[in-house]
């Protein structure tokens, strides 16, 4: 959709964003002070990296393949939150949740984060993104408008609270407040309309 917005238009808000210190991974009671950090990660895309195509509106528009590790004991469940600080929006734009993963998951599959009705059989619960839509909001920046981060925020619980079918993230966010053990990040980037770089090597190419 944002495809449509003219280079100049994206040019004129380069500077309107809604701000990393709006991420929720970095709200006041979110993350306890001395809390255990998980590592995240994926096969597809460094951390600070390009996303591939493939996982945005210029691609196949599929969730990127996530790995974990380091989930310390007493986790009941996990829980996975994607923003997009950089918007031109008051608030980060959600890309994904999903809610009550199993704590002895280690990962999800490409695509895994996909429209799943009343939830999974492991109990998890893939919730709306910013577009009101269940399942992953491919990164769709506005041209001109600069790079993006597309911050994946994984967390550990000490229980999984009882949710409606589809949380949003308003509902998620206070659900994680007094639950988390411990968190990770991992940033994906994406920009259109200016030289980017590529892969692990930072090869340049026109986005």
């Amino acid at each position: 959709m944002l495809e449509h917005v003219p280079h100049w238009l994206g040019s004129l808000l380069h500077n309107v964003r809604a701000g990393h210190s709006k991420l929720v991974i970095v709200q006041d009671g979110i993350v306890p002070a001395g809390g255990a950090q998980l590592a995240l990660s994926s096969p597809a895309f460094a951390d600070g990296a390009r996303l591939p195509d493939r996982f945005t509106a210029d691609g196949d528009g599929v969730s990127p393949p996530l790995l974990w590790s380091g989930v310390p004991a007493g986790t009941v469940a996990l829980a996975l939150l994607v923003e997009d600080p950089d918007a031109p929006t008051p608030s980060p734009l959600v890309h994904a949740v999903v809610w009550n993963l199993p704590a002895d998951a280690s990962g999800l599959d490409e695509g895994a984060i996909a429209a799943d009705g009343r939830g999974a059989f492991d109990g998890s619960d893939v919730g709306r993104n910013s577009y009101q839509q269940e399942g992953w909001l491919p990164p769709d920046p506005p041209t001109g408008h600069g790079s993006h981060d597309y911050v994946f925020q994984l967390f550990a619980l000490s229980d999984a609270a009882t949710l409606d079918v589809n949380p949003g993230r308003s509902a998620v966010l206070e659900a994680l407040r007094g639950r988390v053990l411990a968190a990770g990040m991992l940033v994906g980037t994406y920009s259109r309309g200016e030289p980017a770089a590529v892969g692990p090597v930072g090869t340049a190419q026109p986005a």
